[in-house]
């Protein structure tokens, strides 16, 4: 019997954690779903933790290779059956009544909307991104919702606000099977929403639906990941970008502060003077956002372009 909902989580070598992220989904008060449990090439026992839940609804789906989060939902979606789509992260706990909350949404809204998407109070930092035990987030901040009628892709280039472990999909919300970037290892979920938008329209519910915990081997806790991450959001978005100068150079001024923070100055002023160039009216907050590499890259701290060492 075919699912209204289906729901794929990809996992990776979290057998601790598994079980009750499977569970939050298995309890919810919406029953007619199909849970994918995609082992994205684990050396732990994920299988034998997978079949000791005994419940018809849940399906294990082994890949060979590891091929990150992006792969695995890949892999997942192409076995789906659902008229909508979830998804569930190994080390996360989704909230009572996500589902039921989501699709009765659905129901008041126009069909123009392909996504409902909610909020994830983060265990173990706060907004301020600084980590640690009894540090607690709540994201994304629920005053800058995005609006129906407004120009949610110009927000979402500036601002990522839809993480698909929060949203519920239509199935024919985006073309396709290969909905994420399998070559992405960090902001996947990011590049996945711009172009989201760019097929269909997004209703923000401030409510919580997932509970999260920041781990060691976090994906999003890796800078130097997503500094990657935004690198190839900026390549692949040229053409949008192209026409957007406001939001190509804030992307830009960001890229230039990570690469400044890694080490890589002179790529970094460059980086820094083109977003500057695209909106020139940035400048104050470059230099409040990026304090030293501004004041050396616009107050003549360096020679040869080559920026003094810190």
């Amino acid at each position: 019997m075919t699912a209204n909902v289906s729901v794929i989580l990809p996992t990776f070598n979290r057998t601790r954690s598994l079980a009750a992220a499977m569970m939050s989904v298995l309890n919810q008060s919406y029953e007619d779903l199909e849970l994918i449990v995609v082992d994205d090439g684990s050396v732990e026992d994920v299988e034998g933790l997978v079949r000791s839940i005994r419940d018809e609804r849940v399906m294990y789906i082994r890949r060979n290779k590891n091929g990150g989060a992006a792969a695995a939902r890949n892999t997942g979606l192409a076995r789906a059956n659902g008229n909508y789509i979830a998804f569930q992260d190994s080390d996360d706990l989704w909230l009572p009544g996500k589902l039921m909350r989501q699709l009765a949404l659905f129901s008041t809204l126009p069909e123009h909307v392909g996504v409902v998407t909610g909020a994830k109070i983060i265990y173990g930092r706060d907004a301020s991104y600084k980590y640690g035990p009894g540090k607690v987030a709540y994201a994304p901040p629920p005053e800058r919702c995005l609006g129906l009628d407004e120009d949610q892709l110009g927000r979402l280039l500036c601002e990522n606000r839809i993480g698909p472990q929060l949203a519920l999909f239509r199935r024919n919300c985006i073309p396709g099977t290969t909905w994420f970037d399998n070559c992405a290892r960090a902001n996947e979920d990011w590049e996945f929403a711009i172009r989201l938008v760019q097929h269909t329209t997004v209703y923000e519910d401030i409510e919580p639906v997932v509970l999260g915990f920041i781990s060691n081997d976090s994906i999003s806790s890796s800078s130097r990941k997503q500094t990657m991450g935004l690198l190839r959001i900026l390549r692949k978005n040229r053409d949008v970008l192209r026409a957007r100068k406001t939001q190509r150079s804030r992307l830009m001024i960001d890229l230039a502060i990570s690469l400044y923070k890694f080490g890589k100055r002179r790529w970094a002023r460059k980086i820094l003077i083109a977003g500057l160039r695209d909106h020139p009216a940035h400048i104050g907050s470059a230099a409040a956002s990026a304090g030293k590499m501004a004041r050396n890259t616009f107050f003549g701290s360096e020679k040869h372009g080559r920026p003094h060492p810190a």
